[in-house]
């Protein structure tokens, strides 16, 4: 479908982040708003939507796992360079949540 006179097409790119780390702790909410300024803003300068919510998965030992989650919602351009910051961010996030501050 095409889009009306002066709009254009979208990207629509949704990230979960859980806020666990393996040894127990959460990445506080200071560490999420950092994260958010340093990785996510300069590559999708335009805006995105943060939505806290709970996930919870079965681990690799059968139990059920369970956690704060984030939502990140992204609308941007499409634009070849898009899929490599995706990754950028992706990569950084599992950075962080080794970190333990």
């Amino acid at each position: 479908a095409g889009c009306a006179a002066g709009s254009q097409h979208m990207q629509r790119v949704e990230l979960l982040f859980g806020m666990g780390r393996k040894d127990g702790s959460e990445v506080s909410e200071a560490e999420w708003r950092a994260f958010l300024d340093a990785e996510v803003t300069p590559r999708f300068p335009d805006g995105l939507t943060v939505l806290t919510g709970y996930g919870q998965w079965r681990n690799p030992a059968g139990a059920i796992a369970k956690e704060t989650s984030r939502l990140l919602l992204i609308l941007a351009r499409p634009a070849p360079g898009n899929a490599v910051s995706i990754e950028a961010i992706r990569t950084a996030w599992k950075a962080q949540r080794r970190r333990k501050c």
